[in-house]
């Protein structure tokens, strides 16, 4: 049997998922040490199967640095273009006093999936999906969130808010054993860009195996006179809301052969799914992205826009920019806030945006926008 150095083991390990025909990031360092020194192989320019453009071949002008092959997403039971613009709105009725009641329900389940192409990860998923679903309601509305563990782990869900102690999704305040269900319920506060997870110990297995997502609570424009055209334009169902091309973005990444050290990186799970599946954009409209970032055993996370500015809201929870006028901001675990931009000026083309950490980039943090006159 071939002994492989630790120094060999190590790169391969993080490296060997871009060569063509590697089925795990752990598999023989031949095979490995082989693709490594081929080049990767582009998919053909053009349309793919999905009938929209491939962002492949401006990928391969950028060195080939991209999975090869296409992911089973019907298999995963998610797809990464819807990912994007679903919002899981829940069901609403009335209480007493007339405030709304948002009910969420959320499960907790083993799921394996397909994360690049021929790469599998043994997942601990919300609602069967990584990111679980991106929850929204509207600032001051009451939220209950009925949650049912269906795992084979003690799990919670902890929302980024503002709540009560025994709400927290902490152990001895919301963490559940599998097969039971704990209610969480809370006032949506503050308005913003927020992120949930599981809290249930170890975190970071429970963080890195999936089991996050996005929480935007839109601001309510009666409590915000001041701005109310910016807190109308975000509050989702109002004319001046469909004026925007609205984003759920979650930055993440995978740690195939638990040495906690991250093989893949993403936007929302899939590795290159925006860079062979560039985002459809109508030139003429603004843009708006929720970005959070949910990666473990990395310090920092980063979105750079090419060739574009735009303005940062951090965490979301102000009507005006807290940054103006860049085009990378940088977050920890769980940092995130909404990015705002327009390509009115720009012609029509795919216009790439990935992560600034290059090995990130190369490991599947890399993708396009595709801007067009109309969309359909």
């Amino acid at each position: 049997m071939l002994e492989i150095p630790d120094w060999l083991r190590a790169r391969l390990s993080r490296r060997s998922i871009l060569g063509a025909g590697i089925a795990a990031a752990g598999g023989s360092a031949i095979a490995a040490a082989g693709t490594a020194r081929q080049p990767a192989r582009a998919e053909h320019a053009g349309a793919n199967r999905h009938g929209e453009m491939s962002g492949a071949s401006h990928g391969s002008s950028h060195g080939a640095m991209m999975t090869v092959g296409e992911v089973d997403e019907e298999r995963n039971g998610f797809d990464t273009a819807n990912i994007l613009t679903e919002w899981e709105r829940g069901t609403a009725s009335r209480l007493s006093d007339g405030r709304v009641l948002r009910t969420f329900e959320i499960e907790a389940v083993d799921k394996e999936i397909e994360i690049a192409p021929g790469i599998m990860f043994p997942a601990w998923t919300y609602n069967g999906r990584v990111p679980g679903p991106a929850l929204r309601a509207t600032e001051g509305e009451r939220l209950k969130v009925v949650f049912r563990n269906h795992g084979s782990h003690p799990h919670s869900i902890h929302f980024h808010g503002i709540h009560s102690a025994r709400m927290d999704g902490i152990p001895g305040a919301g963490v559940i054993a599998p097969g039971e269900e704990f209610a969480y319920e809370f006032d949506a506060r503050p308005f913003g860009c927020h992120i949930y997870h599981c809290h249930a110990l170890p975190l970071k297995r429970h963080i890195h195996k999936g089991l996050y997502g996005l929480f935007v609570v839109d601001p309510d424009s009666a409590l915000h006179p001041e701005h109310t055209q910016v807190a109308l334009s975000r509050l989702l169902g109002t004319p001046e809301n469909a004026e925007w091309q609205e984003l759920a973005m979650v930055m993440n990444g995978f740690d195939t052969n638990f040495d906690d050290e991250n093989e893949v990186y993403a936007v929302n799970t899939v590795a290159h799914a925006y860079m062979k599946r560039p985002i459809p954009i109508q030139r003429d409209k603004p843009v708006r992205v929720y970005l959070t970032n949910a990666v473990e055993f990395d310090p920092v996370n980063s979105f750079h826009l090419h060739a574009n500015f735009f303005d940062y809201y951090d965490h979301g929870t102000t009507l005006t920019p807290t940054l103006r006028t860049v085009d990378t901001v940088m977050l920890c675990q769980a940092q995130r806030g909404i990015l705002e931009f327009s390509f009115k000026d720009h012609e029509p083309g795919l216009y790439m945006f990935h992560a600034h950490q290059s090995e990130f980039a190369e490991l599947g943090w890399m993708s396009f926008f595709d801007v067009r006159e109309t969309v359909a």
